[in-house]
């Protein structure tokens, strides 16, 4: 397996876990470089990508046919949100043809779904775990943590689920699935090291 895509819950550490994956496997780790080649293609910023990259623009499956559709020859015509879909595709399956990486986030699990040398991981934990991290992470703010992880996590969901037709955190959309608030952020990293070079 050369490439391994993290998709994780908000607060759950998969950043953190695909990161020492990378550095254990001495391969690249692609998250924010990943934001930047889509900002420098598409000309949004980078804050903007981040944000939108890989959630929707609302609270429910309606807010994509409610968002502001493209001008006729700009962006090919399509919405912001289709078009930041199309050219982030294209960037995911340009850093994989690179060779080994990691890639967290994105939909890069279906975007890869045809290739047969990619190991797909869900990160999730339980909220009372996520909600410590993030503070302890991120900081307070004016939502409370649980409000802050479920309305991410919503528009994570919603985003997956109109761009791909599938259910994000469906264990069948996944080679595997790991719990860090039982077996810690460290450890997960450790096991997912452990099986990919064992996978022949």
């Amino acid at each position: 397996m050369k490439i391994i895509t993290i998709s994780r819950e908000f607060g759950s550490g998969g950043r953190t876990v695909g990161r020492l994956v990378a550095e254990k496997l001495g391969i690249p780790f692609y998250d924010k470089e990943l934001v930047e080649q889509v900002a420098l293609e598409t000309g949004f910023a980078p804050k903007f990508v981040e944000e939108h990259g890989e959630h929707s623009p609302g609270k429910s499956l309606f807010s994509y046919a409610f968002a502001p559709q493209g001008v006729p020859g700009v962006m090919n015509g399509m919405s912001t949100a289709d078009f930041l879909w199309h050219i982030q595709c294209g960037v995911i399956l340009q850093l994989a043809e690179k060779g080994p990486c990691v890639i967290v986030g994105r939909n890069a699990d279906y975007i890869l779904k045809d290739r047969q040398d990619v190991f797909h991981v869900f990160i999730h934990a339980d909220n009372d775990f996520r909600a410590e991290r993030i503070v302890r992470l991120y900081g307070e703010t004016e939502k409370s943590p649980q409000a802050r992880l479920l309305e991410k996590d919503k528009r994570r969901r919603i985003n997956y689920q109109h761009y791909t037709g599938q259910t994000w955190g469906m264990s069948q959309n996944y080679d595997i699935c790991l719990n860090t608030a039982k077996i810690g952020v460290e450890r997960a990293a450790e096991l997912l090291v452990e099986i990919i070079q064992g996978v022949e």
